[in-house]
This record gives structure tokens, sequence and C-alpha cells, in this order.
């Protein structure tokens, strides 16, 4: 039986592609192995899947000054020494890696046992953890056209983003059941992140009275961002997170108002789902949702309203001239060589396989 570890860690976005691919990957006859940090969210998420995890040591290198700059250093190397160890013991054909610094001395470790390891990369430009990975990698995935000439000539790959199966197997009828709503009033789903996000949220309660005469209102506000005065709202309904019923809230949304995060506006793109795009500012990360907002601007696939330009009017004004355009933007991400990123990293993964089994 063929053998592969993924790894990756740190936050949900570098563990649920991974998950993605596991149906995918059984199929394939791959026996899995998952390893990433002893403690991180990613042990949590994998458990469940009954597939055999190993903690290895891990740090984080940082930009900025921190106390722990001084110790996770150290952390580093061991987790190379735990990763190298594991590569001997496990003997895997292949190891495929979503990123996040845990999974910086795995990739390292395959490359010094001879073990071909194919990296994933969200973002328009590669994060710091993948900026050390990929010399050690064989191929590296990527979702934009543009991050290409940021990667070694012949390893890039332009793949998009693996999505979770259960995410196209929604219904549009239960989802309005769910949130007691017509079938005859078209709907806006509002995601911010697992986090909700305050400025989309105020913005948006602060223009419902507007929106509600043509519009239903999904809104995924994150954990402890419930408004009670909007409880009862008719053609309004409000959840910090929702996991089980999220395909049917998707297949019921017409259009959806969302940061700009890779996973998530992949899964737009997979899904064909015209979308307001309210990136990230500058000054609240690297700059990479507003890069990616770009991207899928040009492309055609969504309309981009920056947070810092977002009033009432603007707002109102994307949400009417995306509901206008519906046709054009599903056409546009119909077209794109990224609807079936699965296929081609399994692809990928069997070739790297095969070039290790060559090689024995």
């Amino acid at each position: 039986m063929k053998k592969i570890v993924l790894t990756g860690g740190g936050t949900a976005g570098h563990v649920t592609p991974n998950i993605a691919l596991m149906p995918e990957l059984k199929k394939e006859g791959y026996e899995i192995f998952y390893i990433g940090s002893h403690n991180g969210i990613e042990r949590k998420l994998i458990e469940e899947y009954k597939i055999p995890y190993y903690g290895i040591s891990s740090g984080k290198l940082r930009r900025y000054f921190d106390l722990k700059n001084f110790t996770d250093p150290f952390r580093v190397v061991k987790g190379l020494f735990d990763a190298k160890k594991l590569m001997k013991q496990l003997k895997p054909d292949v190891v495929f890696s979503k990123g996040g610094f845990v999974s910086v001395p795995v990739v390292m470790a395959a490359k010094k046992c001879g073990i071909p390891a194919i990296i994933h990369e969200s973002d328009m430009t590669p994060g710091l953890a993948n900026k050390l990975a990929i010399p050690s990698a064989y191929k590296v995935c990527c979702n934009f056209p543009e991050t290409v000439q940021y990667l070694p000539e012949g390893k890039a790959v332009l793949t998009g983003s693996p999505i979770r199966k259960e995410l196209f197997e929604g219904n549009r009828l239960n989802g309005l059941d769910f949130c007691h709503f017509s079938i005859n009033r078209p709907v806006i789903l509002i995601i911010g992140g697992s986090l909700g996000s305050v400025a989309i949220n105020n913005a948006v309660r602060h223009i419902l009275p507007d929106l509600l005469k043509k519009y239903q209102v999904i809104h995924l506000c994150g954990k402890g961002n419930l408004d009670p005065s909007l409880e009862h709202v008719e053609g309004y309904v409000q959840f910090e997170y929702i996991k089980k019923e999220l395909s049917d809230l998707m297949d019921a949304a017409d259009i959806v108002i969302s940061r700009a995060g890779a996973n998530a506006i992949c899964e737009l793109l997979a899904l064909k789902k015209p979308a307001i795009l309210i990136p990230l500012p500058a000054a609240s990360s690297r700059g990479d949702q507003i890069l990616n907002a770009q991207s899928f601007k040009k492309q055609g696939f969504s309309y981009l309203l920056k947070e810092e330009d977002m009033t009432d009017e603007s707002l109102m004004q994307a949400i009417e001239y995306v509901f206008g355009h519906k046709s054009e933007y599903i056409e546009a991400m119909g077209k794109s060589p990224m609807n079936d990123a699965i296929s081609v990293i399994i692809n990928l993964i069997n070739e790297a396989a095969e070039s290790k089994a060559g090689k024995r």
C-alpha cells in the first residue's frame, strides 16, 4: 500500500484542504498519516477522522519582537529531528503540506530522507513558512495565476484549493427552510470568517432596513457577535457559527459578502457564488487578502470593496451591482481552470510517489 504524510497547522485554513483530499487519497489506495504540532488546532480537527496523528515540536518564526523568539528556534530544530525520525519510521512515498510553521521541519526532513514533498500555497505571495519550505519541495500548488512569478521555475502548478466534498451537497430548499425564508425573495449570505468581522457586521446591520425591502439576509457574524435586538426581524437570521448546515446555506445564497481569505474565496469559486469581497486591511494583516481579492476581481469572479471605502452607500451599490450581474460572474467562474483542484493535486501526488518508486 502507498503511504502519504499530510502536514499543516496553526489555523483551520492549514488543515481543511488536507481533509478535503482524504476521501480521494483513500480511493487511490493511500495509507494516510498526519504530522502536526502537539497541541495545535490541527490535532483536534484530524482526530475525528481516525487518521494516525503524530505531534512534533513546533515554533513560530516572527518578524516582530517577542521573548519566544529566543526559544522557538530550538523548538524548530527539535521539530526537524522529530520529523526526520518519523520519516524513517513511517517510510511515506510522498508528503503533502498545507503550510503553517509546523510543516517546515516536515518538508525539510522529507527532502533529507529522499521523499518528494508537495506544498500548497493558498495566498497570492508565499508566507514565511512556505518560503522556508519551498527549496525542499518537489512541486508547489497555488491558487492564483500571479503566484507563479514568485515561485522557482518548474515547481509551480496552478491548481486551486481542495474543497470539502460536503460543500457541494447543499440543498437550497433545506437552507431556506432552516432560516424560515421565502423561496420568492433573493438571499444574501454574509461570512466574516470564524471570528466574524466587526466592520462587516456593523456595516450590514446599519443598512439592514433597506436590504430587507428586497433581500433576505443570512448573517454568520462570529462568536460573541450576535445582536439580541435583531432576533425576531423577519427576513434576517444570525448565527455565531454554522457547520452542519453550511452547505445548505451556501446553496440558498444568491450572492455572498465575505472577507478574502484564500480558502474562503476558493470555496466561493468552486460553488460559483458571485461575491463582494471586503479584504482585511493591510494594517491588520500582511496584505494577502487585498491581493487575493484584486486577483479575483481581475479574473471577473468577484467584486472588490475595500474596507476603508465601505460606506452605507458603497455597500448598497456593490450589492445591487453584483446581484444585477450575477450571470456574468457565474459564467466567468465556470471557465476557471481551478474548478477541479482535487483531481489535479491527486495526479501530482501520484506522480511524486511514482518518482520516488522509480529511484528505489
